[in-house]
């Protein structure tokens, strides 16, 4: 983990202003406002229907804000669709992988190097290779991807995202759904992705996987900051504890028999648009 003074010396690779966003009279979004660092990972938590997916959607373009701005690498993107913003260098996961059944596991990232970063030829068949190396799928490269399991399943979404060649990578709940050796394995690969040295954005419920890696832990209530700072401050907050982990009473973290959430590894109700895919 990069040390934090280092972190806090660099400029903001990626701004949220004050953003804001609403479906009809329901406020999901509402001015938020952070920041994150080049090679910095922040972790993102927050009940069912906090807004955290509505959030990825803001950051990557495939929804609009009604308020605020998104500025990345110190540009303005806020008016910029998905796919500029993915040439620009944000690429995003989806808690639900649908990988091209159809195709190989190749084929599959192929498709995130060409259309995604508009790469072509040698170029994309590097970009490929590179993300399927850096998640551990090189050598199924050949596979169908409708004979993977949930677990590399989940690894090609990641590598679908890489072979855009991002310097933001959004993780939406990428651990949900696995075994405990599953996660850990998972883990691993997030840590290889993360020596390629880009910054992280990670939803997850898990919340002993984010503690064992995240910088910085952002709380989102309502679609509100609730908390953000220290990881393991925020969890420890009563204020968390009571929205989050449905406690009264401050205990112990998550990991040390805790109590998590209820369903830890259910589906954001505010995501289900976010995973359909054109």
């Amino acid at each position: 983990m990069p040390e934090a003074p280092l972190l806090e010396r660099r400029a903001p690779l990626l701004e949220l202003r004050g953003l804001g966003k609403r479906f009809g009279g329901l406020v999901v979004i509402d001015d938020l406002s952070t920041t994150l660092r080049p090679g910095e990972l922040l972790g993102v938590v927050g009940p069912n229907g906090a807004g955290k997916s509505t959030l990825f959607g803001l950051i990557a373009g495939d929804l609009r804000p009604d308020a605020g701005s998104v500025i990345f690498d110190g540009s303005d993107v806020t008016s910029l669709r998905e796919a500029r913003r993915c040439r620009a260098g944000i690429g995003r996961t989806y808690q639900i992988p649908l990988p091209f059944a159809g195709m190989t596991v190749f084929e599959n990232v192929l498709v995130g190097a060409t259309h995604g970063r508009k790469a072509r030829g040698r170029a994309a068949y590097q970009l490929g290779q590179r993300a399927l190396d850096t998640v551990g799928l090189l050598p199924k490269a050949n596979e169908q991807a409708a004979n993977l399991g949930l677990l590399d399943r989940k690894r090609l979404e990641m590598a679908r995202a890489l072979a855009t060649d991002p310097r933001l990578l959004l993780l939406d709940e990428v651990a949900g759904g696995l075994t405990e050796p599953e996660v850990q394995e998972l883990m691993a690969t997030i840590a290889q992705v993360r020596s390629r040295g880009m910054a992280i954005i990670w939803i997850e419920h898990i919340v002993d996987a984010l503690l064992s890696v995240v910088d910085r832990l952002l709380c989102l209530a309502a679609g509100r900051v609730l908390m953000e700072g220290d990881p393991a401050a925020v969890l420890a907050s009563r204020e968390v504890q009571e929205v989050y982990l449905g406690t009264t009473e401050a205990g112990p973290l998550p990991g040390q028999d805790a109590a998590g959430p209820a369903d830890p590894n259910s589906a954001d109700p505010d995501s289900a648009d976010q995973d359909r895919r054109s």
